[in-house]
């Protein structure tokens, strides 16, 4: 009986090592998506401070993922690399990190692998989110695997999440005196997607995920992203439109700049991932 029933114990986890070099690891996935105040930030009734000394408070904020990859790297010589001369699809190189051209700000060590002939990175495994986020109301969330949870053989290093959307709501105001506003203003921030369907914004975090013979099988990833008023840093409000109701709408072409700092801050933000194997 015993190789029949290692048979069905292998089934129930959705894959066995059954030779050399035939590692697995099974994930259970979980994602929790926040806007958070920050308490060094606090300015009283719901408001955070902002580095310009503007003051803001969310009164909505919602988002939809366009799905988390989990990400193998491939090495490679990576000797052609040089951020002053990224290769096609990249630009502005800073920071251990460049732009690329659906909004990711990827390493310089993925972009060597991919120009050194190691293969680059691949998709191992994808994590649909298909339901909107309440970020004012966060919860952590269980979702599945597609094509399943059962990986191959393979070192997961990097995870890519793809904003869909984002919409802000709130109020802001100046905390200096005298004013550069006048009073109170709303403002609302409504992003959707680009031409040809391009996310708002693409975040990549690092993953310590083997998938192999040498760890247990049972891999719980709990998966965080926390957004703050950080977003809002480097924005002179004084400067933005306001439409016939007095509303900052980021919408407007006259905020463009204002609209492409916030989503610069949030293309810096590093997602969280927590691996436990059971």
């Amino acid at each position: 009986m015993r190789r029949p029933l290692h048979f069905l114990f292998c089934l129930a986890l959705a894959g066995c090592a059954w030779g050399p070099g035939q590692g697995f690891a099974v994930v259970e996935p979980t994602v929790r998506v926040a806007y958070e105040a920050q308490p060094a930030r606090n300015a009283g009734d719901g408001y955070q401070k902002l580095a310009s000394d503007y003051q803001v408070r969310l009164d909505s904020a919602s988002m939809r993922l366009d799905g988390i990859e989990l990400i193998a790297i491939s090495g490679g010589s990576g000797g052609a690399f040089d951020p002053a001369n990224p290769p096609p699809r990249y630009s502005l190189c800073h920071g251990g990190h460049c732009h690329r051209d659906d909004g990711a700000l990827i390493p310089y060590e993925q972009i060597a692998a991919e120009m050194g002939g190691g293969g680059g990175s691949s998709t191992v495994v994808t994590l649909p989110v298909e339901e909107p986020i309440n970020l004012l109301a966060p919860e952590t969330r269980a979702v599945g695997c597609q094509p399943e949870c059962a990986l191959p053989q393979t070192q997961v290093s990097q995870g890519r999440w793809g904003i869909k959307t984002l919409r802000l709501e709130g109020t802001v105001r100046d905390g200096r005196v005298p004013p550069r506003i006048a009073s109170e203003r709303r403002f609302v921030l409504d992003r959707m997607p680009g031409l040809n369907d391009a996310p708002v914004a693409v975040l990549t975090s690092q993953v310590d995920l083997p998938s192999d013979r040498e760890n247990p099988p049972e891999a719980k990833v709990a998966l965080r992203l926390v957004l703050t008023a950080q977003l809002f840093d480097t924005v002179d409000w004084s400067t933005l439109a306001q439409n016939q109701d007095g509303v900052v709408d980021f919408g407007n072409p006259a905020n463009a700049k204002a609209l492409e700092a916030v989503l610069e801050q949030l293309a810096r933000i590093s997602p969280q991932a927590e691996v436990t194997r059971g």
